[in-house]
C-alpha cells in the first residue's frame, strides 16, 4: 500500500517548466518500507499430508462412503495406528495427494456402502474435497480420481478379524 500525500508547491513537469497539474497541487506517491503489505510476504509451503487429511475428512462427510483404502490397506492401518510413531494418520488413509505451488491432484480408494448409487456417491465426494482442499489451502484441485475398492454388504462384520502372530 502506498500514502498519498499532497504539496502545496507545485513543481515545474510540463513544457517550458510549467505546471500541468490541476489547482497547483499534485499529488506524490511515497512507498512505505518492508515492500507492501505485510500478507504477501514471505512464501507458504502446504504438504502433501496436511492436503490428504483435509480430503480424507472432507470425502469421510459424504453419506454413502464407508471408509476408506482398501482391506489391505486398512488392515495394515490398523496394524500401523498401534504402533507407536505410525507415521500416516488414519484420516488421511486411502488419500494420496500431489501438492505443487499453487495446484494439487488427488487420489481417493474408497469403499462405498451396499445399495447407493456409485457415480452419485463418487460425484459428491469430488466436490467435497473440491470445496475442502481449495477453501482451506487455496491450491486449486486438478483432479480428483476416485478408486472404488469394495461395497459393504449390509451382513458383513464392521471391523476386521484380527491376525494372530503364531
Amino acid at each position: 500500500m502506498s500514502d498519498t500525500t499532497e504539496r502545496s508547491r507545485p513543481e515545474p513537469s510540463g513544457p517550458g517548466g510549467k505546471d500541468t497539474s490541476e489547482g497547483g497541487t499534485r499529488k506524490t506517491s511515497t512507498a512505505r518500507r518492508g515492500g507492501g503489505d505485510p500478507g504477501t510476504r514471505g512464501r507458504t509451503t502446504i504438504a502433501d499430508g496436511v492436503v490428504e487429511k483435509i480430503a480424507g475428512l472432507a470425502a469421510r462427510e459424504v453419506v454413502g462412503v464407508h471408509a476408506m483404502g482398501s482391506g489391505l490397506s486398512r488392515t495394515f492401518g490398523a496394524v500401523r495406528d498401534r504402533v507407536p510413531g505410525g507415521n500416516k494418520s488414519a484420516v488421511a488413509r486411502g488419500v494420496k495427494a500431489e501438492v505443487g505451488e499453487v495446484q494439487t491432484a488427488l487420489d481417493l480408494e474408497i469403499v462405498v456402502d451396499y445399495g447407493v448409487s456409485i457415480g452419485d456417491v463418487a460425484r459428491a465426494v469430488r466436490e467435497n474435497v473440491i470445496a475442502a482442499v481449495e477453501r482451506m489451502t487455496g491450491l486449486e484441485v486438478v483432479e480428483v480420481n476416485i478408486a472404488v475398492s469394495d461395497v459393504k454388504l449390509p451382513d458383513e462384520e464392521e471391523d476386521e478379524p484380527e491376525h494372530r502372530l503364531q
